[in-house]
């Protein structure tokens, strides 16, 4: 179990269900729809998901590495490293999850042909250590830092499928409308899940300000206050909410759908709302918790729209 916690199996098994479920319940069906085969394997997918789990993993553990300090602070009934795990072992676990997260990534680079993956996954790494080490410290950098990789989880899918097509089909594939709409619905879901995460991280930095005050890290909430960093949350949470009804008024398909309504309404924009009202009266640290876990719910609805957006194509 600690070492469940010292990885965050929750957030990883979220980075999986993004992955498969935009595979297979929109890009499989999109491509379908336009009567274009796939080319990418089961199998060289999975290695896909995996690559993108195991760096996850490894960012993870490396950041509860350096953080033992903030969490004794901010959340001491959860520290793994130093109390459950020696910090030796967190760190190889670290390394060994790093190294096969990268090799699998330059596999699939290889049978790709595509070397700007092969860097990609060098990098991640790297940005990863950096983000443990200095970039969390600096305000807004760290945040969006993470906002933009988990931004990058639902890109690799549709990346990766086309890249495999390109080499079958040529270039002209990345021209059909079939690769159009792909981008399309996935630039939607990285969008939210970036809006989503940053979100998420500016509440748990208003959470965790005492440790991070003590740690030297100059947060959001360190250096502008808990006030202004409330007022920020809330701002986001208004213009997601108005995005939705934006889009949805924009985009036919979802106008035109009963399901999208109620499901925009019912599990998105009323979550929103609530996140709204309770970052706004939040005064302790269980509120906060509360805010950060109704983040999470609604990163999750977010995602499971894809099933419904399924719909469209079939």
């Amino acid at each position: 179990m600690p070492y469940l916690k010292l990885i965050r199996y929750k957030n990883l098994i979220i980075i999986v269900l993004l992955q498969c479920l935009l595979r297979y319940g929109l890009l499989l069906p999109v491509l379908a729809h336009y009567g274009v085969s796939p080319v990418l394997s089961h199998l060289r997918f999975g290695l896909l998901v995996l690559a993108t789990v195991l760096l996850a993993a490894s960012g993870y553990v490396i950041n509860n590495y350096f953080d033992v300090r903030i969490d004794r602070i901010n959340h001491p009934e959860k520290v793994v490293v130093g109390r459950h795990i020696h910090r030796r072992v967190a760190l190889l676990l670290h390394v060994v999850l790093t190294m096969a997260g990268v090799f699998t990534g330059l596999f699939l680079a290889y049978i790709t042909r595509k070397e700007t993956y092969a860097l990609l996954f060098i990098m991640v790494p790297a940005l990863l250590w950096y983000y443990s080490t200095t970039l969390k410290k600096q305000m807004l950098v760290g945040n969006l830092t993470i906002a933009l990789l988990t931004a990058l989880v639902p890109f690799l899918v549709v990346s990766f499928e086309f890249a495999t097509l390109a080499r079958v089909h040529g270039s002209v594939i990345l021209q059909s409308e079939a690769c159009s709409t792909a981008w399309f619905w996935t630039a939607g879901f990285a969008f939210f899940a970036f809006i989503s995460t940053l979100m998420r991280e500016l509440i748990k930095d208003i959470e965790d300000m005492e440790g991070d005050r003590e740690a030297g890290c100059h947060t959001l909430p360190v250096e502008m206050g808990i006030g202004y960093s409330k007022s920020i949350v809330i701002a986001l949470a208004i213009a997601s909410v108005i995005a939705l009804w934006v889009i949805l008024a924009m985009v036919p398909q979802l106008r035109n759908s009963s399901v999208t309504w109620g499901y925009f309404f019912l599990f998105l924009t009323i979550p929103y709302l609530w996140l709204g009202i309770i970052v706004l009266k939040a005064k302790t640290k269980k509120n906060f918790t509360l805010a950060s876990s109704l983040s999470k719910f609604i990163m999750l609805m977010g995602i499971l729209f894809i099933l419904v957006a399924r719909s469209f194509f079939i």
